[in-house]
């Protein structure tokens, strides 16, 4: 049923609590393609700024070089995580994305044909969503593919 499952991850161990699911998935399943993907925001505090006797210039190098480093640091994180997923007779692939991780994420499911999101969640319900949001919520609603939601472990019951 599900051929290709897309694996959100941003380098937490949250987003792992996953990977034993994706276990359990891509056995039963029989998946042919595993794809582990992360958003990278581009840095958009344009305030980085040095005086230089004349007033404050923006320093595009430097807004340049914390994207090129967080892109990096993806890169490897992604690397590990491939190095030690081992499915028998199924494509695993790294892809790095640059955008709002939500908005990325459901359109690279679209994009690139994805049966089936898995993405970890913390949980939360009520004001502690609506205050700091959620991009496996944000996911949920605006993807156009079946989305499997996994509590971190350590969740409490409750509204």
């Amino acid at each position: 049923m599900y051929q290709k499952i897309m694996v959100p991850l941003d380098g937490s161990k949250l987003a792992e609590c996953v990977l034993p699911h994706l276990d359990a998935v891509a056995k039963g399943c029989q998946v042919k393609e595993i794809l582990f993907v992360q958003v990278v925001e581009p840095f958009y505090m344009r305030m980085i700024a040095a005086y230089d006797g004349q007033g404050y210039t923006f320093r595009d190098d430097l807004i340049k070089e914390v994207d090129e480093e967080n892109e990096r640091q993806a890169r490897e994180y992604l690397g590990r995580t491939m190095a030690s997923a081992r499915y028998e007779g199924t494509n695993v692939k790294a892809e790095i994305v640059i955008g709002n991780p939500a908005d990325s994420l459901a359109e690279y499911a679209t994009k690139n044909q994805v049966d089936l999101i898995l993405i970890a969640t913390h949980g939360r319900s009520g004001v502690t969503r609506w205050v700091w949001g959620s991009v496996a919520d944000r996911i949920l609603r605006s993807a156009c593919v079946p989305v499997l939601m996994v509590r971190a472990p350590g969740c409490v019951p409750g509204i």
